[in-house]
């Protein structure tokens, strides 16, 4: 862990503050749901515990991102009366962990091998929250996919920062699958991030609007928020 803010980590805030900025915005529910930044004896005690278990610490991108803001906390929804809907889960990728739960989500259980085959990488978002058994990784190399039974890794960003900044120009320019078939909308204050040929919301999809394009019953959105 290095305790440098500029370079890449400086790019981190700039693309964080973009997407927080749309959220306050568009989605204000889901701005509501982050947490204050991580706490230095929080980011200290999680690198620690990295080196001593696993032989690495945190990546310098996900130390300079939780020095904004510690992870996600759903907010109740009174019209969501199904539970389908995450205020914190505003990224493609998932919520955002915690250092503590990053830290949990590495280290192998006792007893048990390494899934992650030593790869000096951390888990950073999960849309699997009662799993966790697929997500998003971050590393020296960039941000990527991770997934069980076998812990596939695949690189898709050369970096956190590269990461929030295609969130941020899929949401204000497009086009809306630039990060993969799940496209952003928004529903109750939330933004949602959903595939309109499979959809995951049931109850909640017909207040779910997107962002950009046509809704899945084939409603043209119009105008686009910005």
């Amino acid at each position: 862990m290095s305790d440098r803010h500029d370079g890449d980590t400086g790019q981190v805030a700039k693309a964080w503050r973009k997407v927080t900025g749309w959220l306050a915005e568009h989605a204000p529910l889901s701005h509501a749901s982050l947490l204050p930044p991580a706490t230095e004896e929080e980011i200290a005690a999680a690198d620690s515990c990295l080196r001593q278990y696993v032989g690495h610490g945190l990546p310098t991108e996900l130390v300079a991102l939780w020095r904004l803001c510690g992870g996600v906390e759903h907010l109740g929804i009174e019209a969501d009366e199904e539970g389908e809907v995450g205020s914190g889960r505003f990224l493609p990728g998932g919520v955002l962990y915690t250092p503590a739960q990053a830290v949990g989500g590495r280290l192998p259980l006792t007893g048990e091998r390494d899934h992650w085959r030593g790869a000096q990488v951390v888990p950073w978002l999960t849309t699997d929250e009662a799993g966790p058994e697929n997500g998003e990784y971050v590393g020296a190399e960039g941000v990527g996919h991770w997934s069980l039974p076998e812990m596939e890794l695949r690189l898709h960003q050369t970096s956190l920062a590269a990461y929030l900044e295609a969130v941020h120009r899929t949401l204000t320019e497009g086009p809306a699958d630039l990060m993969g078939p799940d496209v952003p909308g928004v529903v109750w204050g939330c933004l949602i991030w959903d595939a309109p040929a499979y959809p995951l919301l049931d109850e909640a999809l017909p207040h779910w609007t997107p962002v950009h394009g046509t809704h899945v019953h084939g409603t043209p959105v119009h105008g686009a928020p910005r």
